[in-house]
C-alpha cells in the first residue's frame, strides 16, 4: 500500500481575489504561508518520506515549507505542469461566469468537454497526472509521500486514485491549503482497471 497525501498549495493573492492561475507563477501570500504551516503541523507525524511538487511557484513554495517542517526532502516534477487556461489565466472566475455563462456551467458539469480559449483540454493534463502518479506508485510501493498540486491537477489526481468523479472544478479552484490522505493499493487497481 502506498499512502499519498494530495496537498493543495497555500493561497496566493490571485486565489484571494478569485482569479484563475493556470500556468502563471504566483507566490504564496502571507495567509497562504500560514495555511502551509497549519498543514505541516497536521502532517508532521505521518511519516512522509518525500514531498513532490508541481513546477509552479505556489506549489514549490508549499512543498519547500512542508519538507523543511517535516524533516524530509522536496522534489519538483516537471511533468506536472498545471492546466494551461489560456486567455482565462488572470481573469476573475466571476467574470467568466458573467460573460460566458454557458461555458462556465459546462466547465462545472462536463469539464472534459471544454477548452479554455487558447488553452488546453483537461485530457492533456489528465494524461500528465496519471503518468506521473503511476511512476510514483511504482517507486514508493510501500511508502508514504505527499504531492503538492494546484487545481485542477489535485482534483484529477484524487479522481484517478479514488476512481471517482471530478466534481465542481470552479469550487475546487478556491480550496487552498487543504489536503487529503489516500491509501492506494496498486494490486487492486491493476486488476480492476484495464
Amino acid at each position: 500500500m502506498v499512502r499519498i497525501y494530495i496537498v493543495r498549495p497555500g493561497s496566493t493573492e490571485f486565489d484571494e481575489q478569485g482569479r484563475i492561475k493556470g500556468t502563471l507563477d504566483i507566490p504564496l501570500s502571507q495567509y497562504g504561508s500560514g495555511q502551509v504551516n497549519r498543514t505541516a503541523n497536521e502532517l508532521v507525524q505521518q511519516g512522509i518520506e518525500v514531498v513532490y511538487a508541481a513546477p509552479c511557484q505556489s506549489a514549490e513554495e508549499t512543498a519547500a515549507l512542508l519538507a523543511e517542517k517535516l524533516g524530509t526532502r522536496q522534489k519538483t516534477l516537471s511533468k506536472l505542469t498545471n492546466l494551461d487556461h489560456g486567455l482565462w489565466q488572470g481573469k476573475l472566475i466571476e467574470d467568466v461566469k458573467e460573460k460566458q455563462p454557458k461555458v462556465y456551467r459546462q466547465w462545472q458539469e462536463q469539464p472534459e468537454t471544454v477548452c479554455p480559449p487558447e488553452g488546453e483540454m483537461l485530457e492533456h493534463a489528465r494524461q500528465r497526472v496519471h503518468a506521473s502518479l503511476d511512476r510514483l506508485i511504482k517507486k514508493h510501493k510501500n511508502g508514504c509521500i505527499a504531492i503538492v498540486l494546484p487545481e485542477p491537477l489535485a482534483s484529477l489526481a484524487q479522481c484517478y486514485l479514488e476512481r471517482g468523479n471530478l466534481g465542481d472544478l470552479w469550487q475546487a479552484e478556491t480550496e487552498c491549503g487543504t489536503w487529503v490522505q489516500l491509501d492506494f493499493h496498486p494490486e487492486a487497481f491493476a486488476t480492476d482497471v484495464k
